[in-house]
């Protein structure tokens, strides 16, 4: 509860859809919130494929901030936005996406590395 949460782009490319869904408001790290809790889903065209975040709010977090707009041009690792008090990000990757973290891991805006694309490691 107690870290940063300010929150960055995880990829370059074209805003297409900033979805405010309103919610409950859970512990964050239940399963559950993921589905039923206020959030705001942001999605990002890279050119070769699509990759959707969420901000959801938990029992504390309830305020996100959110400062993209579909049309708007990002760099991976770019402020978008934060969770007030923290709370949880989900990034959906393609399946293709080769993990460069597992579960447990602490992984910092804009300078962890989630995942490549296999197109990206072709020379």
């Amino acid at each position: 509860m107690f870290d940063v949460h300010v929150n960055r782009c995880p990829v370059e490319g074209m805003v297409t859809l900033v979805e405010k869904r309103e919610g409950q408001f859970l512990n964050a790290m239940k399963e559950e919130s993921a589905v039923l809790n206020e959030q705001m889903l942001i999605v990002i065209d890279t050119g070769e494929f699509t990759v959707s975040f969420k901000q959801i709010a938990g029992l504390l977090a309830r305020r996100i901030v959110c400062n993209l707009k579909p049309g708007d041009r990002v760099e991976r690792g770019q402020r978008m936005g934060l969770i007030k008090f923290g709370s949880r990000v989900d990034v959906l990757l393609p399946a293709e996406v080769q993990l460069r973290v597992k579960v447990g891991d602490r992984v910092k805006g804009g300078s962890s590395i989630l995942g490549v694309m296999p197109s990206v490691l072709k020379p």
